[in-house]
């Protein structure tokens, strides 16, 4: 078994794109959190509104839109969105996993009389087309599975289209304007460095007449309700009991983010990180980044392939054992890669030290 020296390792071996790496400070942070209290009282509503208004300064939210959190995390919201956002038309791009569970959600709704996919192969990346009668386009910014970016771009505004996106793992990580998009969703156990279990979304005005309007004329479930989450949002709360921890991690992370720069800064400690692994990637005789075009590169989950005479499951297993984790690739997609994250905590130093310690794995395993 391959042994790698202490000096070789990264500081800090964490580089998964599911729950990522939370910095020191913002553990040492929950230590002043009003932990087991009320979210309906005032020192949790603080910093639902800290978070919130730190998210405005920090994306520079364009007047009109508002930031609205709620339960139950990306997952919840796919099925939120049928309900709130969806008039009749959808039109969905599908480049992947999570792209492709967030348009089931649209088709499998019966009172949606179209969804349209407009679909490519994972690894790939499909825009979305306008087409006349379509009033609903949604995409993932990043596809988190595959290490995927489409362009943000709106779609369908002369036909008062909405534009969803889902931002869930790159929100924080690349610089955006806002006003590309009527629903930006994303979540904060990613770039932001916390735990999962909530949503977080920016909302045109458009968006906000869309979900109060339909809310008006359908039954929908109250932990599903967007107008319901809204009213909330405008309170400082959530409808039901949020995780007060993640809520306090974010709130640090954002304080963070703001200190060291805000966006750009943080765009650019994210383009550092995986440039430096595609780079590597693509000089490395046994390996070649996952997304062959550059444009579609993702800055915050790296992907790589690896020749059929390295034992990439072997690889992951021994870095394991020495405390470098969640490096494995998306579960279906079944191919012989790594997947890593560059998300904003994660230093470039560790990166370089990861590289070093795969080539040692690569040498040990081919």
């Amino acid at each position: 078994m391959l042994e790698i020296s202490q000096q070789f390792l990264p500081n800090d071996g964490r580089f998964g794109s599911g729950p990522s790496k939370v910095r020191l400070s913002q553990v040492e942070g929950l230590c002043a959190a009003p932990l087991g209290t009320s979210h309906r009282q005032q020192p949790v509503k603080t910093i639902v509104g800290e978070i919130r208004r730190a998210l405005c300064e920090l994306f520079e939210l364009p007047d009109g839109y508002e930031v609205i959190l709620g339960n139950g995390g990306a997952s919840a919201l796919w099925d939120a969105i049928p309900f709130n956002l969806v008039h009749s038309h959808a039109q969905a791009a599908v480049i992947g996993e999570f792209s492709g569970k967030a348009a089931r959600a649209v088709e499998r709704a019966p009172w949606i009389a179209v969804t349209e996919r407009v679909e490519t192969e994972p690894g790939d990346v499909v825009v979305n087309q306008e087409k006349a009668g379509i009033d609903t386009y949604l995409y993932a910014h990043n596809e988190t599975s595959t290490g995927a970016t489409s362009p943000l771009r709106r779609y369908g505004a002369s036909d008062q289209a909405l534009t969803i996106v889902d931002g869930t793992s790159i929100a924080g990580g690349i610089e955006i304007d806002p006003r590309a998009a009527d629903f930006y969703y994303f979540s904060p156990q990613k770039c932001f460095g916390a735990d999962g279990g909530l949503w977080f979304a920016f909302a045109s005005p458009a968006a906000i007449e869309r979900i109060e309007r339909l809310c008006s004329e359908r039954w929908v479930p109250d932990f599903l309700n967007l107008s319901m989450a809204l009213a909330n949002s405008r309170k400082d709360q959530t409808l039901n009991t949020p995780a007060i921890s993640t809520l306090a991690l974010m709130q640090n992370q954002l304080a963070w983010m703001l200190e060291q720069g805000g966006l750009a800064a943080m765009a650019k400690r994210c383009k550092d990180s995986s440039g430096y692994l595609y780079q590597w990637a693509e000089k490395h005789p046994l390996t070649t980044p996952y997304i062959k075009e550059e444009k579609y590169r993702s800055p915050v989950v790296v992907t790589i392939d690896f020749a059929e005479s390295v034992d990439t499951k072997a690889i992951s297993r021994t870095l394991r054992d020495h405390g470098i984790v969640d490096i494995d690739p998306y579960r279906s997609l079944g191919r012989n890669q790594l997947r890593i994250a560059t998300f904003p905590s994660i230093e470039k130093s560790d990166i370089e030290g990861l590289v070093g310690c795969l080539e040692l794995a690569i040498e040990e395993s081919a």
